[in-house]
């Protein structure tokens, strides 16, 4: 990594970190009024740099208004990985509030310090299907494949077949861990799988507290993932402020001006009676460490009130600074959203990998294959100690891919990842009880 003083905007200023033999280049946005006219500006200074060399760049850029995406795609091209900031962590935001545990899935994926995601190309599994190679590794979980033409197919048909030159996406631990296990007796415990029919999706209730210009977009991306008939309500202290909710299709939406960190004002709202409360930092409006201390205050009034009504809350809080979480945790809620941790994580892993822009692109649309949590009960029988090969056989008859499983026992404790254990080595025995996750890779 080079370090030195300039301005990225300035030609002989970029020539002293000489980006020419750069393996790639990260540009983030400064603390400025329009950063996004930075980010654009230093992408011009050096995909046209009349002294540039021929090669592509490995460019990965964040944008934090939609509308400067399309240029910034211009300006960058095929050398440019860009990441539009609002949408992603909104789009993480409004998948996690439903399912309690997925941040922790998001930031292992994400995380140099666990399992990770890779690119293998394994000329033994030419002529085989996807769903063949779920059980074909040990210790590497499969996900996806990327075809030789350059497609990323998350969770494709498990009838896929395997044609030269394509290359499973696997999570693993290391590069050089992506090896096929050599086993034919996997220990597959056939009267344990269950195939009880997933629950039809009904209506809920979401409860917002707090905003930022990211809860637009998270309203919008409701659209899609909630049933018809859902209802969300949003409280803020900001005035003017129905303006900024925008429309759904499936859910309504009402808002509410008035004090999150107030008890009275929680009071009032019957919390209890909403199936999911997301905790939105004022982060346009504060500092980092006032807005994690307002949204702090609001986790413990939440917390007061499970413990006297005796009713466990669906808590996703997104905080600003990282270190402000580990004192949140005493809040016990489900999810914490460390808004610039996974901003800067996708950054890292991105700039490591350009095509892997590509697999967290899909895995947080709200279309096509997401990851989920779903009860392990409707995949083997509670009760049973099964390794996680039975786990795999169940799901791949679902047409879905586990990627690793939830125990609720361990839900709060930080030790045990919030019991949440990704790319589960799958000879181990695990046995299930109710309320324990299984993590898949589904359409829905």
């Amino acid at each position: 990594m080079v370090c030195r003083t300039g301005s990225p905007l300035d030609l002989t200023d970029l020539e002293i970190v000489n980006p020419q033999a750069a393996r790639s280049i990260i540009i983030l946005s400064p603390e400025a009024d329009d950063p996004d006219t930075y980010v654009i500006k230093t992408m011009l200074a050096l995909t046209n740099n009349p002294h540039r060399r021929k090669e592509p760049y490995h460019i990965v850029a964040e944008i934090h208004d939609e509308k400067n995406l399309q240029v910034a795609k211009m300006v960058g091209r095929e050398e440019a990985q860009i990441a539009l900031i609002g949408d992603l962590i909104s789009r993480i935001t409004v998948q996690t509030c439903r399912q309690s545990g997925l941040s922790v899935v998001y930031t292992e994926l994400l995380n140099f310090g666990g399992d990770e995601i890779y690119f293998k190309e394994e000329p033994a599994l030419v002529g085989k299907t996807f769903g063949e190679t779920l059980l074909a590794f040990e210790d590497s979980a499969v996900m996806g494949l990327h075809t030789k033409d350059g497609r990323t197919l998350l969770n494709p048909l498990m009838e896929t077949p395997i044609a030269v030159g394509d290359k499973v996406i696997a999570i693993s631990e290391d590069d050089d861990s992506v090896k096929l296990s050599g086993l034919t007796n996997l220990g597959i415990d056939e009267s344990a799988i269950q195939a009880k029919p997933a629950a039809a999706p009904a209506p809920e209730r979401t409860l917002i507290l707090g905003w930022n210009d990211r809860g637009v977009i998270s309203s919008r991306n409701w659209t899609i993932n909630v049933a018809p008939g859902s209802q969300a309500t949003v409280v803020a202290n900001i005035a003017d402020f129905g303006r900024r909710v925008a429309e759904t299709k499936n859910q309504s939406v009402t808002f509410k001006e008035g004090d999150t960190t107030d008890r009275h004002t929680l009071d009032a709202l019957d919390i209890p009676a909403f199936d999911h409360i997301i905790v939105l930092s004022y982060s346009d409006l504060d500092d980092a460490q006032r807005a994690d201390a307002q949204t702090l205050i609001t986790l413990l009034h939440l917390r007061d009130m499970s413990e006297r009504t005796g009713k466990d809350f669906s808590i996703v809080s997104e905080m600003v600074d990282v270190r402000n979480r580990e004192l949140a945790e005493v809040t016990r809620a489900d999810d914490f959203i460390v808004s610039d941790q996974l901003v800067s994580l996708w950054l890292s892993q991105v700039s490591e990998n350009k095509e892997l822009n590509a697999v967290f692109a899909d895995l947080f649309d709200p279309e096509g294959s997401e990851i989920y949590l779903k009860p392990a009960q409707n995949y083997v029988r509670p009760g049973t100690p099964v390794n996680f090969y039975t786990v795999v056989q169940a799901a791949r008859r679902r047409n879905e891919v586990a990627i690793g499983y939830r125990l609720g026992n361990d839900a709060h404790d930080a030790a045990k990842s919030y019991g949440v254990v990704v790319n589960p080595d799958k000879s181990n025995q695990v046995t299930f009880a109710e309320g324990d996750k299984v993590v898949v890779i589904a359409e829905s």
